[in-house]
């Protein structure tokens, strides 16, 4: 069951009514392993602007965003705009990075981990990375991401009878979010995550920014020389910043 931001034990800021985590990594990572260990259902969404932005448009990714367990501020915009409207988060937890981190956590408690999403070849390269990287992890499932809602049941049902500590889904923004809203409580996976690219990185098909570009907090910038055919996708980063320049202190309260 999904907690409303009064219930959350933990700080957070709600931007434009998205209540994003104001934990740094380390304890953000310590709380998902409770939630392991308590075998309630968490969905975790690694927020950026653009999911913002689109949760403005649409009201059913906005609820799957809002009704998260857990929202980390995965976007440099996002830490911004909370900084800005004087509520900052602790950092940037960035959702490449938080994947390899329950890994480790996974590796040393011995989770079991199930894989959904990309294609076929994509998400078997990234179960391969990911099992050379933790070896004490056992893989629940391996499956990609090319089904139709008329497959939706067989594969909840596969991912159900699987029993993973850990659900990764790595879909398309417009898909990803709202899939797990609504088959979360089917699943029934103690902490389940969206990791959008993250399983190509892993399988070596695109690259993570170098850590300059990263420390500078310009990732995006790197990802735009890499693949130019983005820039339409990047312009919602000036509409954002723009949108949060105008709204001031109002972005707290805009629902």
């Amino acid at each position: 069951m999904s907690q409303t931001a009064d219930s959350r034990s933990f700080p957070t800021v709600p931007i434009y009514g998205i209540p994003f985590s104001k934990m740094n990594m380390a304890e953000t990572v310590a709380y998902l392993v409770r939630a392991v260990e308590s075998r309630r259902t968490h969905r975790v969404v690694t927020g950026n602007p653009e999911m913002v932005m689109k949760s403005l448009q649409n009201p059913v990714f906005r609820q799957a965003l809002a009704t998260a367990e857990l929202v980390v501020p995965d976007g440099t915009g996002v830490v911004w705009a909370a900084r800005r409207a004087g509520q900052p988060v602790a950092e940037r937890v960035a959702g490449y990075d938080l994947l390899h981190e329950l890994m480790r956590e996974g590796e040393l408690r011995r989770w079991s981990v199930y894989l959904l999403g990309a294609s076929q070849e994509v998400v078997d390269a990234a179960h391969a990375r990911l099992a050379g990287l933790y070896p004490g992890i056992r893989f629940a499932g391996i499956r990609n991401g090319y089904f139709t809602d008329r497959d939706d049941d067989a594969v909840v049902a596969a991912i159900r009878e699987a029993k993973p500590d850990l659900l990764f889904v790595a879909r398309s923004m417009d898909n990803q979010e709202p899939w797990l809203a609504k088959h979360q409580a089917a699943l029934g996976v103690p902490v389940m995550m969206g990791v959008g690219g993250s399983f190509d990185v892993l399988a070596g098909k695109t690259r993570r920014a170098p850590a300059i570009f990263i420390r500078l907090r310009l990732e995006w910038f790197y990802r735009l020389l890499r693949e130019p055919t983005r820039i339409r996708r990047m312009m919602v980063l000036p509409k954002f910043a723009l949108k949060v320049a105008r709204d001031g202190d109002n972005l707290l309260q805009t629902k």
